[in-house]
């Protein structure tokens, strides 16, 4: 029989020999048994799935629940039950409660009103890569351009001063999801995150603007709702996208001839961000509970058994991504990843999200056809050790100037 997984911190940890390729026995385990018995931090047994097939059918099954307090933590250490979510917390809630709010939110992020954001973008990068061209030759990239650009666009959206940006940006990175962290500290900062969007929302029913906090005021949401999906809003829109602009640059930086094809070939743009969300990711996976005894792809799974889905394996499954799908090919067909997950919790923001990459990552590569990394490889600070991935600082420089002088 095989032996139950139990190295949690596989799930996220990167190999030695580069910092976007997958611990070999991550890859080992989908090869041999792509759902398979795992041990949890808190000793649980419950299933690692690793195979595409696998992830995609749990994420579907609709005897599957995403509700926190059902699910034990596959992070290091980590043996503390989830609360339940706090109101307006989508994320950790199932049908009908889940179904209300989607329900509401959907026709406010449509695909036709993002794309109707895309000039409001192109400014805002525009105007950032500029302060890069004033503040350079070095510069480090998450604090001039990914991290600004993102949260522009949120803040415009929802109708959040930008000022406040640097509040916000400290408190959604003190909700992510870490080694060492408690429940304790998640809650006060969710509550303090929910004290500011409060007062923003009783100042937007006295003078409503053009924006999706305003248009909530008039929804049938009490404050504790609203202010619960306010957060989860601006956290969502804040942190992900400037996650994945800073590790699809430095992918970028580390394979000079996919940096060089998205530079001098235009038409590969769309393709090019799908693959580079497929290859980085935006997190190490996903975890949900069965309600009640399930089979997935002829695997009994009993009822109270949380799975933890591998994102980042199933999405460089050779069974669904052919021709080495552990390395980075902006010519692949990447469409069908998992990224944005799949099922009833696919990514809201996911049509925002596209827009401002396809617009972040193409102009700076154009803007700045020399950049390159200002430290070596490995002393740059990636964070995998929490639900969503990031590069704390990532230096970069240039020579000569910029296309865009």
């Amino acid at each position: 029989m095989t032996e139950p997984f139990t190295e949690v911190k596989l799930l996220a940890q990167r190999s030695d020999e580069h910092p976007f390729k997958l611990m070999p026995e991550l890859i080992r385990i989908r090869e041999e048994r792509p759902l398979t018995p795992m041990i949890f931090p808190d000793g649980h047994e419950g299933w690692l799935a690793t195979g595409y097939d696998e992830v995609r059918a749990v994420l579907r099954h609709p005897r599957f629940s995403n509700r926190y307090e059902l699910q034990h933590v596959p992070i290091p250490g980590f043996t503390e039950t989830p609360p339940p979510a706090q109101p307006g917390d989508m994320l950790g809630l199932d049908a009908p409660e889940h179904t209300r709010y989607r329900k509401l939110l959907t026709g406010k992020f449509t695909p036709r009103r993002m794309r109707l954001l895309t000039e409001q973008v192109e400014a805002y990068t525009a105007e950032r890569l500029d302060a890069m061209e004033r503040e350079g030759p070095t510069v480090d990239l998450m604090e001039v351009y990914a991290r600004p650009i993102p949260a522009l666009m949120i803040c415009e959206l929802l109708g959040v001063p930008y000022d406040d940006r640097e509040h916000f940006q400290r408190l959604i990175d003190a909700m992510v999801f870490r080694e060492g962290m408690s429940m304790a500290d998640l809650s006060a900062t969710w509550a303090e995150t929910q004290q500011y969007i409060r007062a923003l929302l009783a100042a937007k029913r006295k003078s409503p603007t053009d924006d999706v906090f305003s248009e909530l005021t008039s929804s049938d949401l009490d404050d504790d709702e609203l202010s619960g999906l306010g957060a989860f809003l601006l956290g969502a829109g804040m942190h992900t996208t400037s996650a994945v602009i800073g590790m699809g640059t430095f992918a970028l930086l580390i394979h000079p001839d996919q940096f060089a094809a998205l530079r001098d070939e235009p038409e590969l743009t769309a393709g090019a961000i799908e693959e580079l969300l497929r290859y980085t990711g935006i997190g190490p996976g996903a975890v949900r509970t069965a309600l009640e005894d399930v089979e997935i792809e002829g695997v009994p799974i009993k009822a109270g058994q949380t799975v933890t889905m591998s994102m980042d394996a199933a999405n460089r499954d050779p069974r669904r991504f052919a021709d080495r799908p552990d390395e980075l090919d902006l010519r692949r067909n990447a469409s069908g990843h998992l990224t944005f997950i799949h099922g009833v919790h696919q990514c809201l923001g996911q049509h925002l999200a596209r827009v401002e990459l396809r617009t972040a990552l193409p102009s700076l590569v154009r803007r700045f056809p020399t950049l390159r990394l200002a430290i070596p490889v490995q002393e740059v600070p990636m964070r995998t050790d929490g639900n969503i991935y990031d590069v704390t600082r990532l230096p970069v420089t240039w020579a000569g100037p910029s296309r865009g002088q």
